[in-house]
């Protein structure tokens, strides 16, 4: 679907949080495709699609990651899907076609970018560490993020803020970053992603090295990551 000159918003959790009708138009696409050829299959879908699953798959989507990149014409917005089961993510796959970027990862079997196998970045020290982050739609939780990144960048060689919560985490597998972190997110906007990474060598955690959460994703090598989780 191209890109339309105008848009209609449907506001999520906060004014500056909200979704196009391309957000809605391209997840319809995607679970419609999805369930024509696995019926049985569940669905969780960043604006609303929810369907238990039957045969023990269930597919996480995010169907446009990077809203306010696309709204303004900004490069890095993507489609990120994942397949998961009891034992975690299977498959997952981001596709940014503004910089005409397709990452792809199983289980097991490595990760790649446009069909090139990838490693990430390691071992890397944190005062040489190029790292990207992104910030929470809650203005309250903003402050004590601004508080952190100015505790952070003195220790660090520079910060990105992309704007896509996926590629990010495609630009630490890839390593075009050296690190990733970022906190509110949801299971769409990492499932593919964190799979993608972990799967090229780096670690992906939430708090105190337990399972990446809501509350916060941490994505780097083994070295850097090690460094970096008690400072977030």
């Amino acid at each position: 679907m191209n890109r339309p000159s105008t848009f209609t918003f449907t506001e999520k959790s906060s004014v500056v949080d909200f979704a196009t009708q391309m957000d809605q138009q391209s997840e319809e696409l995607i679970v419609k495709q999805i369930l024509a050829v696995r019926a049985d299959d569940g669905i969780i879908a960043e604006e609303g699609a929810a369907k238990p699953s039957k045969s023990g798959i269930t597919w996480v989507i995010d169907p446009l990651d990077g809203t306010v990149n696309y709204l303004y014409g900004l490069p890095g917005w993507n489609v990120s899907i994942a397949a998961k089961d009891k034992d975690g993510v299977l498959v997952g796959v981001v596709y940014a076609p503004s910089i005409n970027g397709f990452w792809s990862a199983i289980r097991g079997g490595g990760a790649k970018y446009n069909g090139n196998k990838i490693k990430c970045n390691n071992p890397v020290t944190l005062d040489k560490s190029l790292l990207a982050t992104g910030f929470a739609y809650d203005l309250n939780l903003r402050v004590s993020q601004g508080d952190t990144m100015a505790k952070l960048l003195p220790k660090i060689r520079d910060l990105r803020r992309n704007g896509a919560a996926a590629v990010d985490l495609c630009y630490v597998a890839m390593g075009a970053i050296d690190g990733y972190f970022e906190g509110s997110l949801k299971e769409w906007d990492y499932a593919a992603g964190g799979l993608i990474a972990t799967e090229a060598g780096a670690v992906i955690s939430g708090r105190g090295g337990k399972a990446a959460d809501s509350d916060l994703v941490v994505c780097a090598g083994p070295a850097l990551h090690a460094q970096l989780l008690p400072l977030i």
